[in-house]
């Protein structure tokens, strides 16, 4: 049996189950991404999709999306509001 990540929402709305592996895979992949800079979500997103391409099974947005928001939960990663001319960029604390 595979473990499992009850992951958070920084809202503290309900997380999602899911695989521990898969979480695992997807936290290093969105960490060392944001160590070189800061993304704004797509260009996270289509970052780990190209890191991730036929290396990972499921919707990588999905994972991508589930695994974001509670990296910001635990105060990993952090959201960065745009202002008009830029977009809200997400970055490591």
């Amino acid at each position: 049996m595979e473990g499992k990540i009850q992951t958070l929402h920084p809202q503290g709305k309900s997380g999602v189950n899911i695989s521990k592996e898969k979480y695992d895979v997807m936290k290093e992949t969105i960490t060392s991404l944001l160590r070189k800079k800061p993304l704004t979500h797509i260009e996270l997103t289509n970052a780990v999709i190209a890191a991730l391409k036929g290396r990972f099974t499921g919707s990588i947005p999905w994972y991508v999306e589930s695994v974001k928001l509670d990296l910001e939960a635990r105060k990993i990663v952090e959201r960065v509001e745009g202002n008009g001319k830029t977009l809200t960029t997400y970055r490591l604390r």
